[in-house]
C-alpha cells in the first residue's frame, strides 16, 4: 500500500506551541491511519500547523513495514478500519517497533480500548475528541518515545529479584528460565516504579505519574490493565500474587525480594 504523504516543510509554530513543545520534537513524523476522509484531513492540517511532519492513509495492512521504513515516531490509529482492524495492527506493530501508538475509538468501545492497551497501545482518544487535547497527548507521548531513544544506555539500571532480571537499557524482562521479553514503555515504567519502591504501597495516582508524566488524568483502569499484563509476564497468579500485591482501596505494592 502506498501512503498519500502530506509531509511538507514544517510550518513555524506559534509562540504558544513553542512554549508547550520542546524544539527537538517539532519535526517528529506522525502517521494518521483513519478511513474517514474529513477526520483524517482535519487531523493532518492541525498537526501540520503545530509543526509536525504528517503522513496519512485510509488503511494500512502493511503498517508495521511502513512504520519501520518511513521512520514513523507516532501513529494515530483508528480501531475500526477496512482490512486489518486497529487492534490487529497494534499487535503487529508492537512486535517490531517501540513507535508511539494512540488509538482512536468510538465512545462505546470500552472493551476495545482495554484490549488495545493490553496489546501495547500507549494511549487512546474517543470520538468526538478535541483536537487540542489530542495534540497535548501526542506531544507528551512523542516526548517519552524520543526521550527513550536518546537516553544513555550506560546510565540504565539492572534490577534482580528472585531469579528475574529487568534491564533498564533495553526494557528487557528475563525470567529464571532465561526467557526474555521486551516490555512496552508503560509496563516497564510501572514495574520500574514498583520495584524502586519495593515494600511500599503506591497509589494509582503515583503510578500514573510514574508511567505517563502528563498533564491530564487518564482512567484509573489503565493501571489495572498494566498490572494484569505484568502479572502474566511475571507468572504471578492474580488470585494469590507473589510479586505485585493489591492493597485494596490504596494501590499496589511490589513484594519480591531484591538481590
Amino acid at each position: 500500500m502506498r501512503f498519500r504523504a502530506v509531509a511538507r516543510l514544517p510550518l513555524r509554530p506559534s509562540a504558544n506551541s513553542a512554549k508547550s513543545a520542546p524544539m527537538q520534537y517539532e519535526n517528529a513524523h506522525i502517521l494518521i491511519v483513519e478511513d474517514d476522509f474529513a477526520s483524517r484531513s482535519l487531523l493532518a492540517s492541525y498537526l501540520e500547523q503545530a509543526g509536525y511532519q504528517v503522513s496519512e492513509t485510509a488503511q494500512a495492512d502493511d503498517l508495521a513495514h511502513q512504520v519501520v521504513s518511513e521512520q514513523i515516531d507516532l501513529v494515530l490509529l483508528d480501531i475500526n478500519l477496512p482490512g486489518k482492524d486497529g487492534l490487529t495492527l497494534t499487535r503487529e506493530l508492537r512486535a517490531v517497533s517501540k513507535v508511539g501508538i494512540i488509538l482512536v475509538t468510538s465512545s462505546g468501545d470500552e472493551i476495545d480500548r482495554i484490549v488495545g492497551l493490553e496489546l501495547g497501545a500507549d494511549d487512546y482518544v474517543t470520538k468526538p475528541f478535541n483536537p487540542r487535547e489530542l495534540l497535548v497527548r501526542a506531544k507528551n507521548l512523542l516526548w517519552r518515545v524520543q526521550d527513550g531513544r536518546n537516553s544513555n544506555p550506560e546510565a540504565a539500571t539492572l534490577w534482580h529479584f528472585e531469579g528475574w532480571q529487568l534491564d533498564g537499557s533495553k526494557r528487557l524482562l528475563s525470567s529464571p528460565e532465561q526467557q526474555q521479553e521486551r516490555l512496552p514503555e508503560g509496563e516497564f515504567k510501572l514495574l520500574q516504579a514498583l520495584v524502586n519502591a519495593a515494600g511500599t504501597v503506591l497509589s494509582r495516582d503515583q503510578l500514573m505519574d510514574a508511567i505517563h508524566d502528563r498533564e491530564w488524568t487518564p482512567n484509573d483502569r489503565s493501571v489495572d490493565v498494566l498490572i494484569g499484563r505484568l502479572r502474566r509476564k511475571l507468572q504471578d497468579n492474580p488470585a494469590d500474587p507473589h510479586f505485585i500485591l493489591t492493597a485494596h482501596g490504596a494501590g499496589y505494592m511490589f513484594a519480591g525480594e531484591l538481590n
